[in-house]
């Protein structure tokens, strides 16, 4: 399977001489593996003319990326939702997977680092345009898994942590299906406890399997219509994980979004088949919005 690649095609703030704003592509390879620098891995961008924002130029620079590169990726990841057509458009006529998600953490990061270092030092920069109006689309109402993954009473599951510096060699777990990142993104110290929750479940991998098909974001924990923990997906998905029926599993939810603030919004999601086996059906880094 070829690399996951992330993808921004928007304004910026940067005026041209008939003072409208120049369009950019941002393309950055994911990076997966936690100890990994930042500075690493593909990317390409390119500045667009306002009057050829479209998408047989966006096609075209997809494909130059891909000619620099020497690769294509397997798939490209974008979460600005106004330019969803477009994206997809130019995706489809280059042959390539688009996928909607809010799982862009090394993309975000650079155009972060764009907006403080590079845009203020480009003639024609606007400070007043470089406010970006919110691109999420407001969550959707939680709703249970499907049929064929919802666990039975014989599920277990549990909030557990594990320090910053466990997951050093996280590549080398043995994990069927799951995701990490660069732990650098979130500037953590090597003790800080990164709060997770962990599924026991017979159906295990069928479950992970599935969760593997969605863009896996973050969880959450809900008090309304009802206390439970939420899974958020895609770019506004919203999934019921587990309900919390007494006090003692709502204070430990509790705990866990105080470790999420405290560890900057990453934690995981594990799903084992069993609590004495060390294989993981299932593992995924996830990191608030």
């Amino acid at each position: 399977m070829g690399k996951v690649w992330e993808l921004d095609f928007y304004s910026r703030p940067i005026l041209d001489e008939n003072n409208k704003k120049q369009w950019e592509v941002l393309i950055c390879e994911t990076q997966t593996d936690t100890t990994e620098s930042l500075d690493k891995g593909f990317r390409y961008a390119e500045f667009c003319p306002p009057s050829t924002v479209n998408s047989i130029w966006l096609r075209e620079a997809l494909e130059t990326a891909i000619e620099k590169a020497g690769e294509t990726p397997s798939k490209i990841r974008f979460f600005r939702r106004q330019m969803n057509n477009m994206i997809v458009k130019a995706c489809e006529d280059a042959g390539l997977v688009a996928s909607p998600s809010r799982r862009t953490y090394t993309l975000n990061h650079w155009i972060n680092q764009r907006f403080q270092d590079f845009y203020p030092s480009q003639e024609g920069y606007d400070e007043k345009a470089a406010t970006n109006a919110s691109v999420a689309y407001p969550p959707l109402d939680a709703i249970a898994l499907p049929d064929a993954v919802r666990g039975d009473k014989s599920d277990k599951w549990a909030f557990v942590s594990l320090e910053a510096s466990g997951f050093a060699d996280m590549k080398e777990w043995d994990i069927r299906f799951g995701e990490g990142f660069p732990l650098e993104l979130a500037n953590l110290s090597p003790d800080t406890k990164i709060p997770g929750f962990i599924i026991f479940s017979r159906r295990a991998l069928p479950l992970a399997g599935w969760m593997s098909g969605l863009e896996l974001v973050s969880l959450k924990f809900q008090t309304k219509p009802f206390p439970n923990l939420c899974l958020e997906t895609g770019l506004s998905d919203n999934w019921i994980l587990a309900n919390l029926t007494d006090k003692s599993s709502v204070t430990e939810a509790e705990g866990f979004e105080q470790s999420k603030n405290k560890a900057n919004g990453v934690h995981f999601l594990a799903i084992q088949s069993r609590p004495d086996v060390e294989t993981f059906s299932g593992f995924w880094l996830l990191k608030d919005d």
